[in-house]
């Protein structure tokens, strides 16, 4: 679990999908019985004295549930509401997803089966920094930068369509990251567009695209983001 502030105030944390239904048991043990209730894109959760949780549902919409539902347990023991308990099992649902990650220099694409990585690459092109030097040196360095940076995005869109698209009638979604702008120029290609109708938030901020960091990409799109807000 990974906290921080969170924007408009409160704290921001991620839950594991598989550590959710006890983070909220403890959440209603610290604050009192809960009553939860489904919002566009989130589960909030509050309890008795005063305490918020708002869960943000990652790859909704999430499912329509019934009013009887929740966790079933032991007589006495704490049960969940139903929409907690419809979001536990919404995002426990082992899924296959999408992953592309792409930074000027760097890029990795592969699908995923719950956190299991099924088929995946990672590669990588030399892109030069900017130069501090003017004149004609100065332009022909730019150029030189431009030609680099336009074939490592070819490359990454490659990369995409080798490993993404033919698995494509499997994908039930398609999370992006690295860089905002590379990604932005990888939209171009035509090949990729089908993929693209597959986004899925959030946008995953992560180093330079290398296997481990694209191994560890479950951790971040399967996480459950969370608001918290004190009495």
């Amino acid at each position: 679990m990974t906290a921080g502030p969170a924007a408009g105030g409160g704290r921001r944390i991620s839950v594991a999908p598989e550590r959710l239904a006890g983070w909220i048991t403890r959440f209603a043990e610290r604050h009192g019985a809960i009553e939860a209730v489904v919002l566009p894109g989130l589960v909030r959760l509050d309890a008795a004295d005063g305490a918020v949780a708002e869960c943000q549902v990652p790859f909704p919409p999430l499912r329509p549930f019934r009013g009887d539902e929740s966790d079933s347990g032991d007589e006495g023991e704490f049960r969940l509401p139903p929409a907690a308990a419809a979001l536990v099992a919404h995002v426990c649902r082992e899924r296959t997803v999408g992953v592309l990650l792409a930074r000027l220099g760097g890029h990795a694409a592969g699908v995923f089966t719950g956190a299991r990585l099924v088929t995946g690459k990672a590669g990588s092109r030399q892109v030069h920094g900017r130069s501090a030097a003017g004149g004609w040196s100065q332009q022909r360095f730019a150029r030189r930068r431009d030609k680099q940076s336009a074939e490592a995005l070819r490359a990454a869109a490659d990369v995409a369509a080798r490993v993404l698209l033919p698995r494509l009638a499997d994908l039930e979604a398609v999370v992006l990251g690295g860089d905002r702008r590379s990604i932005d120029e990888i939209r171009r290609d035509r090949r990729l567009a089908p993929l693209f109708a597959l986004e899925s938030g959030p946008f995953l901020t992560v180093p330079d695209p290398r296997p481990a960091v694209l191994e560890g990409a479950p951790a971040l799109f399967r996480a459950v983001r969370v608001r918290l807000l004190d009495p």
